[in-house]
């Protein structure tokens, strides 16, 4: 009776021993899980780091120059995450242009953005709440280091998660630590502002490579001459974009047709 009691107790005891070797297996194998998809997500992230760090800083340090401290920078890195928009917001926040300037600017300017996502639609759906985020975050270097994972498993899609949240906390990081250095740092910052017109020359350049055909460039260039002798350099920006929105479409419409 003594022997099977202790048999008893024995079989208990091993069989808790082996429940418990099992869960703390199955947390480890969760936790080396996590690491390696978060260290993966990194490492295709560096060269996102690399430019949005830099590009970041210097939008901070103008944003201070312009009389705006660095929390602004924070907020409008977190409302408005999208960083050409935010070198030109400096200059309508500077000049006291209008909302409605502001918005149709904006919705104009990263209308691109929106399509962006149209090539994960499956992917995101996937993601549950996360796909919100995922939209709403996609740039173009995202959706560039995105285009690289593919959508083999839920590791895959929570290692496109982490390079966009990586990708954000980076540039966040580097516009509050621009408008610190900006601020504690008494230097000259005239010049530096040329940062926005080299972005957008270094986007335009990259697009014309890429680009089979070069009417949509010379347009818009066109235009936005035109604008700025008609409206002036304050106002030009709006009617451009309009114009230029309106003609694209029309042309892509013809040769879709053709």
């Amino acid at each position: 009776m003594y022997r099977e009691k202790s048999d008893s107790r024995q079989y208990s005891i091993c069989t808790i021993r082996r429940r418990t070797d099992h869960r703390r297996g199955s947390s480890e194998g969760f936790m080396q899980g996590v690491k390696s998809v978060t260290k993966q997500a990194f490492m295709k992230s560096i060269p996102i780091m690399c430019s949005y760090i830099f590009v970041s800083m210097a939008y901070g340090m103008m944003m201070e120059n312009a009389g705006f401290a660095w929390y602004y920078s924070l907020l409008t890195s977190l409302t408005v995450y999208t960083g050409a928009f935010q070198f030109v917001l400096i200059t309508f926040l500077s000049s006291g242009a209008s909302i409605v300037t502001i918005a149709v600017t904006a919705l104009l300017m990263n209308s691109r953005q929106s399509f962006y996502s149209l090539s994960f639609l499956e992917t995101f759906r996937k993601m549950g709440r996360k796909k919100l985020y995922m939209i709403h975050t996609i740039t173009d270097e995202t959706y560039a280091v995105n285009c690289t994972i593919e959508d083999k498993d839920e590791n895959s899609r929570k290692e496109m998660f982490l390079v966009a949240f990586f990708s954000r906390c980076y540039w966040m990081f580097g516009a509050v630590m621009g408008g610190l250095i900006g601020q504690l740092i008494p230097f000259e910052l005239t010049g530096i502002d040329f940062c926005m017109t080299a972005l957008f020359i270094i986007i335009f350049i990259d697009q014309w490579e890429k680009a089979d055909k070069h009417f949509p460039a010379v347009a818009g260039i066109l235009i936005a001459v035109i604008a700025l002798m008609i409206f002036g350099q304050r106002a030009f920006m709006l009617p451009a974009l309009v114009i230029v929105s309106g003609v694209l479409i029309f042309w892509n419409s013809k040769q879709q047709e053709v």
